[in-house]
């Protein structure tokens, strides 16, 4: 089988799973999501090279009370936003060092684990809770972009790309390619707020530039990581894509942000 077929199939069997999911309850959602947590642990442990045992125990010890109680993810999630916010804020400053090295602290590479992997799921299991009501459409509205800019970004980028964007990191994005994929997000979004109306014109506009502007540094950020570590994918579960943290890179990076945002307007 060609990598080309391969690599079609995995990800129309992913985008199948993960709307499936989405559409039929609230529990599915969250089982979905928990798995995939639970897949980036793993994946992210053997990038920074953390006990995997001393990983799960964590994982589990955040997830399993706040995903079965919504009342105390509810009273937490301010505090996840005070912590996470200027921990992303800070992977965007490390970005542009010129460290390659990966942290030593055992302390420092849990607190990346979490930061990294384990908060922006539970805020993503959070994001699509209105009013204690399940809107499966905000996530499904949010990763349409998220596909669309990667997809416009790529075509952009292959015929008109010229200037590097960050070359360092990511040898075949462009200038072109990001402003590309932007414009185009910014109209899927116009499209989408037609249908998913539960979010005015201007929540969506906001969320394509955010999902287009920190997708894009989020894809740069796992980037560092497995240069960092000397590996081409964070796994190998998807084939021809890679790992679950290869494939969500994007919207673990904006989903604090979105839900800063969403709480703000």
């Amino acid at each position: 089988m060609s990598e080309t077929l391969t690599r079609t199939i995995s990800g129309i069997v992913y985008i199948l799973i993960l709307i499936g999911a989405t559409l039929y309850s609230n529990i599915s959602f969250n089982i979905l999501m928990v798995v995939f947590l639970f897949i980036g642990i793993y994946e992210f442990s053997k990038i920074y090279k953390i006990n995997l045992l001393g990983s799960f125990i964590v994982g589990l010890f955040f997830t399993l009370p706040l995903v079965s109680d919504l009342k105390l993810l509810n009273k937490l999630t301010p505090y996840f936003l005070i912590f996470e916010i200027p921990f992303l804020i800070f992977l965007i400053y490390d970005l542009f060092q010129a460290k390659f090295k990966l942290y030593r602290n055992t302390f420092v590479k849990f607190l990346f684990l979490i930061g990294y992997v384990i908060v922006p799921f539970i805020l993503l299991i959070k994001l699509p809770i209105i009013q204690n009501s399940f809107e499966p459409k905000i996530v499904i509205g949010i990763f349409i972009l998220i596909w669309n800019n990667d997809t416009f970004a790529y075509i952009c980028g292959k015929s008109f790309g010229k200037r590097k964007l960050f070359e360092k990191m990511s040898p075949k994005k462009t200038i072109e390619g990001f402003i590309g994929g932007l414009i185009f997000t910014l109209v899927a979004s116009y499209i989408i707020s037609i249908y998913f109306t539960f979010f005015d014109l201007k929540t969506w506009l906001l969320t394509a530039i955010l999902v287009s502007i920190l997708g894009t540094i989020g894809d740069l950020v796992e980037s560092k990581f497995k240069r960092q570590a000397n590996i081409k994918d964070s796994g190998s579960i998807m084939p021809g894509h890679g790992g679950i943290l290869d494939r969500l890179d994007s919207i673990i990076f904006v989903t604090p942000f979105l839900f800063l945002i969403y709480l703000i307007l």
